[in-house]
C-alpha cells in the first residue's frame, strides 16, 4: 500500500489484527538539520574571527619588530620659482681686433706680454721707421721750397698791382702773375698732402692697441720682416669686459620671450659651465636676431655680461638659462624628495614619528627645488633612505638634515 495513502480504521478481532501506522518524522529531521548548520556556522565564524585576531596581532608584532628608519628631512615652504628657457651658447667678445701690418719693414720691438690686459693706446709693436721718416723729411723739404716760391710769387703780384695802378705795366702781365700765384698755391697744397700721407705711413710703424682688452699669444718676434697689406697677423686683441653670449632658442619660445621683454624690458640670463655645475655669471638679454634660421627652427639671442671676474672667455661653450616668468606663492620642496611609481609622483611626509606616502603633482623645477601640489607649506618630507621607507615606517630624523629650500628663487625683475 502506498505510504501516503490513508489506512482505514481496523478493528481488533482476535489475535489477528494490524498495528496502527507509524507517525511522520519529517519535521523533527528539519529542525535537527537547521540546528546542526547553525552550530557549524558559528564554529566557522568563530574560527575566522580568531584567525583575524591572530593576523592583526602578528601584524602589530611585525610593526613593533620593524626597525626604525633614519632619514633626512626638509620642510615644504611657500615661495617663488622661476620658469627658464634653457639653451646652449658661445661666449662672443663685443670687439675683436686682428692687427696686420700696414707698413713694410723689420719688426724692432714687441712691447706686450702674452695674455696680458692692455688699454686703448698702449704700445704693441714697432716696425723700423727710418724709411718712412726719410720720406716725411723729403716731403717736408718739397713743401718748404714750394711754400717759399709761393711767397715770392705773392710779393711779385703785390708789386704788379702797384705798378698797374700807376699804369707802369700792362694788364696781361698782372693777370699772368695772379695765375702763377694760384699755381704755386696748388703746388703747396699738394706738398702738404704728401707730407700728411707720409706721416700716416710713419705712424703705422708704431702699432698701438685700438681697444681695451686682452692680447693673445705672441705671433711675431723682433727681426721678423712684414709687408704692408699682408695677411700675417701681428697680434689679436679681444675685449673681455663687458662680454656677450650668443645662444639660440626654439622658435616656439619666441612668443613668450618677446611678450616678457615688452613687459619687463630686460630679462636675466645665467651662464653655466659645460656640465651646468658652476654658474659663471649673470647678465641681461641684450637683443634678438632679426630672422629665424629655417634649417633649425631657432633664433639667435645676445646677452650682455659684466664679466668682472673674467670667468667668461671668448669662444667658450656655456649653458644659458633665460628667465621668462616667475610663479609666486607656490609650495616648494627639494626635488630629491619626490619619488615615482609609474606615472604617479609621491612623497613621504613625516608626522608623529611615522612616514606616510602622499601623492603630489610636480610642477616647475629649478636648481634642485620643485613646485608641487598635494601638500601644504610646513609639511615635513623625507629626502633620503627611500629604499627602506614604507607607508607607516617608524622614523628617526638625521641630525645632518639639508638646509631648507630658498623660497624666493627665480624672482623676475
Amino acid at each position: 500500500m502506498p505510504e501516503n495513502e490513508e489506512t482505514p480504521d481496523v478493528k481488533y478481532v482476535g489475535p489477528d489484527y494490524r498495528l496502527p501506522p507509524p507517525q511522520k518524522r519529517h519535521g523533527w529531521l528539519l529542525w535537527i538539520t537547521v540546528f546542526v548548520f547553525a552550530v557549524a556556522t558559528a564554529i566557522v565564524l568563530y574560527a575566522i574571527h580568531k584567525n583575524q585576531e591572530k593576523a592583526a596581532a602578528e601584524q602589530k608584532a611585525r610593526q613593533r619588530a620593524r626597525p626604525t628608519v633614519t632619514v633626512t628631512v626638509a620642510s615644504a615652504q611657500k615661495g617663488n620659482i622661476g620658469i627658464y628657457v634653457d639653451a646652449i651658447g658661445t661666449v662672443t667678445p663685443v670687439y675683436t681686433s686682428t692687427i696686420t701690418a700696414q707698413a713694410s719693414g723689420v719688426i724692432t720691438a714687441v712691447h706686450y706680454r702674452e695674455g696680458e690686459p692692455v688699454k686703448e693706446g698702449d704700445p704693441l709693436i714697432d716696425i723700423d721707421p727710418r724709411p718712412y721718416q726719410a720720406q716725411v723729411e723729403e716731403a717736408e723739404g718739397n713743401l718748404d721750397r714750394d711754400t717759399n716760391l709761393l711767397a715770392q710769387a705773392q710779393m711779385d703780384l703785390d708789386r704788379y698791382r702797384v705798378a698797374w695802378s700807376r699804369n707802369s705795366i700792362n694788364k696781361q702781365q698782372l693777370d699772368d702773375q695772379e695765375k702763377l700765384v694760384l699755381q704755386d698755391q696748388g703746388t703747396v697744397k699738394n706738398d702738404q698732402g704728401v707730407v700728411d700721407y707720409d706721416k700716416v705711413n710713419l705712424s703705422y710703424c708704431h702699432i698701438t692697441s685700438p681697444i681695451t682688452g686682452r692680447v693673445g699669444l705672441r705671433l711675431v718676434d723682433p727681426g721678423n720682416v712684414v709687408q704692408a697689406g699682408g695677411t700675417t697677423q701681428l697680434v689679436i686683441i679681444t675685449q673681455m669686459q663687458p662680454i656677450t653670449v650668443i645662444f639660440t632658442i626654439a622658435e616656439d619660445s619666441l612668443t613668450e620671450v618677446v611678450a616678457r621683454m615688452r613687459k619687463a624690458h630686460t630679462l636675466p640670463v645665467e651662464a653655466w659651465n659645460r656640465d651646468s655645475s658652476t654658474e659663471l655669471g649673470t647678465g641681461k638679454l641684450f637683443t634678438l636676431d632679426n630672422q629665424i634660421d629655417t634649417t633649425t627652427g631657432t633664433l639667435k639671442l645676445r646677452a650682455m655680461f659684466d664679466n668682472k671676474k673674467g670667468e667668461l672667455f671668448p669662444n667658450q661653450f656655456v649653458n644659458t638659462r633665460l628667465l621668462v616668468d616667475t610663479q609666486t606663492g607656490v609650495t616648494l620642496i627639494p626635488s630629491a624628495a619626490i619619488q615615482h611609481n609609474g606615472d604617479e609622483a609621491f612623497v613621504y611626509t613625516i608626522a608623529g614619528g611615522k612616514a606616510k606616502q602622499t601623492t603630489v603633482t610636480s610642477g616647475v623645477t629649478d636648481k634642485g627645488v620643485t613646485a608641487v601640489t598635494g601638500i601644504e607649506p610646513g609639511d615635513v618630507v623625507a629626502t633620503s633612505s627611500f629604499d627602506k621607507l614604507q607607508n607607516g615606517s617608524a622614523i628617526t630624523v638625521s641630525r645632518n638634515a639639508p638646509a631648507p629650500a630658498n623660497p624666493n628663487r627665480g624672482s623676475a625683475p
